[in-house]
């Protein structure tokens, strides 16, 4: 199939066109039915004095009615489907077609040529049935067999008329015979005919002395005088001699397969020499069909979450460039209790991976998420997800692209860690997917992103932690359990995992109030699976630990306690100091009181670009 697209590579429109995909065609050919997509030709031209640019179709798909399109697309615009239009107009005139779209200012063109092919007739699907009559009943045929069955046609047509042209050329060589016998006798023939009393009389007297059949004397007898000179007499000879050439000629082809095969091949070069021309529809390989994202604007979005699990957008240009000592712009109205726990600049192309305590994950492009302004909050994650009952999401992952040679590190609160290969998530489901199989009991509390050269760390609520290689962690497939991170002791949970990178430090909070900032030179790299080494030693006085941050001389710490207070401090006003320690207060606690959770803060008092 392949081999003969080279010659009969597709469909050729007149209206031109281009049709898109080879795999429409390939199937027709393989199966004799199949689809193939359409297009406008489009080429963008921009104005060198204001910079716009102007869409121009000039060749449209087969039997797409031009007034039709020009009204479907103001029809468009009108109703605001697309909005990046500021005209469209019939420019056609007798150089050939053109339908004029100027774009309005700062809109890219490729996005608006994606939206006109989604939405009107400038991208049609044409079905290809490559349906025949064989043997009297109507068959479905492939390309092969379809020139199987022409040639076999071709053949039987040539023959039937080799066959016919051999019988006229036979009866034309008979009379020729007996022409030429009475050229031969001509003073013979002429005293014959004289002295017969009948037409009758001297036909059969002609047979009879000349051996003659009927048609033969009866030729002679309708012979003009005129032929009975030299010239005339040269001629009959030399048709004569030209029809049994023909007859040899005509019987070898009856004899010759091959010569069948010939002829065929030659008259279809003489219909190609005088009716052949240049291909119109142009073919091209497409690489997928026209997705959402080809119809979105990729541009950079600031995107915030805040501490109470709502979430929003808006472009980056929203938050001006500002100098050192500036006010700022605020990123997100909250209530008094919540702050921005979370602040992406993403892509509108790029995907956010929510993982959720239950070990599942679930998807959501950045274009999904609700635009809002400023002062808004945003929309509760809850509403954004097809979260189940109790489940709410523990870690949130910005990522560009799938791509091989990164994975995701997860840990329970029960001490297990997983690694699995990023692309294992690059395939969206509405309802999510399992990440990592949990145990009873256990729950999935981090992820994080990887490329197989980091260190993995690894706390818990009874002040223990442990580093390793994430390279002692084997991958595994998206419902695997994992392997022991982490042996805990009786009664303890893991309450944080981060990855290690230079020139930062681990802050740990402890439930009273208590934590610490310990330089990761502290951590020795050890396999995992081991019970670890004390990052804080716990008491009554500091309780239990509460979160373990991976932080950076220049960011800010949110606190919040039982009672629904929220203390924001920077890190660099605690010391660094070692591992084997309380730690220091950090802020006061009424009696019974409690820190429930920390976060770094994503919101600074300004938001810079560079």
């Amino acid at each position: 199939c392949r081999e003969l697209m080279q010659f009969v590579p597709g469909p050729d429109f007149p209206t031109a066109g281009i049709i898109y995909g080879t795999g429409g065609i390939e199937e027709a050919y393989r199966t004799g039915r199949g689809i193939i997509r359409v297009r406008a030709r489009v080429v963008v031209e921009t104005d060198k004095k204001t910079d716009r640019e102007t869409i121009v179709v000039t060749e449209l798909p087969y039997q797409v009615n031009k007034a039709k399109l020009i009204e479907k697309i103001a029809e468009l615009m009108k109703n605001r489907q697309i909005e990046g239009l500021q005209y469209v107009r019939d420019e056609s005139d007798r150089e050939g077609l053109r339908i004029a779209m100027g774009l309005k200012k700062a809109q890219f063109s490729g996005v608006i040529i994606n939206q006109l092919y989604k939405h009107t007739q400038m991208a049609t699907s044409f079905g290809i049935i490559l349906l025949a009559v064989v043997d009297n009943r109507p068959r479905l045929l492939t390309l092969k067999e379809c020139l199987e069955y022409f040639i076999m046609h071709r053949q039987d047509i040539i023959i039937r008329r080799t066959r016919y042209e051999l019988k006229k050329a036979e009866a034309r060589a008979h009379i020729l015979e007996g022409l030429k016998i009475a050229l031969d006798n001509l003073d013979d023939v002429v005293a014959l005919i004289r002295g017969s009393k009948s037409p009758g009389e001297a036909r059969e007297r002609l047979i009879e002395k000349f051996d003659l059949t009927q048609i033969q004397a009866q030729a002679i007898l309708d012979m003009r005088l005129q032929r009975l000179t030299g010239l005339e007499r040269e001629k009959i000879i030399e048709e004569y001699e030209n029809i049994l050439k023909d007859i040899a000629r005509f019987r070898e082809i009856l004899s010759s397969r091959v010569m069948v095969l010939k002829i065929i091949k030659d008259e279809l070069s003489a219909l190609q020499e005088e009716f052949g021309d240049e291909r119109r529809t142009e073919i091209v390989e497409a690489t997928r069909e026209l997705t959402i994202e080809d119809m979105i604007v990729e541009e950079d979005m600031a995107v915030t979450i805040s501490n109470s699990g709502y979430i929003k957008r808006n472009p980056i240009t929203l938050y001006q460039s500002q100098h050192r000592g500036g006010k700022g712009k605020t990123a997100m109205g909250t209530k008094e209790e919540d702050f921005v726990r979370h602040l992406f600049v993403a892509s509108t192309h790029h995907t956010f991976l929510f993982f959720t305590n239950k070990g599942k994950v679930y998807w959501c492009k950045v274009y999904d998420i609700p635009q809002a302004g400023r002062q808004s909050r945003g929309k509760a994650i809850v509403n954004l997800l097809n979260l189940e009952q109790d489940e709410k999401p523990t870690t949130i992952l910005a990522v560009p692209t799938f791509e091989p040679g990164h994975n995701v590190i997860m840990a329970t609160r029960k001490g297990i860690v997983k690694k699995t290969d990023l692309m294992a998530f690059s395939r969206p489901r509405v309802g999510g997917i399992i990440a990592i199989r949990l145990m009873d009991g256990d729950e999935l509390i981090a992820a994080r992103i990887t490329d197989g050269t980091f260190n993995v760390y690894l706390g818990s609520a009874m002040g223990k932690s442990i580093r390793f290689h994430e390279s002692d962690v084997r991958a595994s497939g998206r419902t695997a359990q994992g392997v022991l991170g982490m042996r805990l002791a009786t009664g303890d949970k893991l309450v944080g995992m981060e990855i290690l990178s230079h020139g930062q430090t681990l802050f740990t909070i402890t439930e009273n109030g208590f934590g610490k900032r310990t330089s990761i030179d502290e951590y020795p790299v050890q396999r995992r699976g081991g019970k670890g080494v004390i990052t804080i030693k716990t008491s009554e006085r500091n309780g239990k630990v509460v979160a373990i941050l991976l932080v950076a001389e220049d960011d800010e710490l949110m606190l919040m306690t039982s009672s629904g207070k929220i203390i924001r401090m920077p890190i660099k006003g605690i010391s660094v100091i070692s591992r084997n320690t309380q730690g220091v207060k950090l802020i006061g606690m009424a009696p019974g009181e409690k820190v429930m959770g920390a976060a770094g803060l994503a919101e600074k008092d300004e938001i810079e670009s560079e």
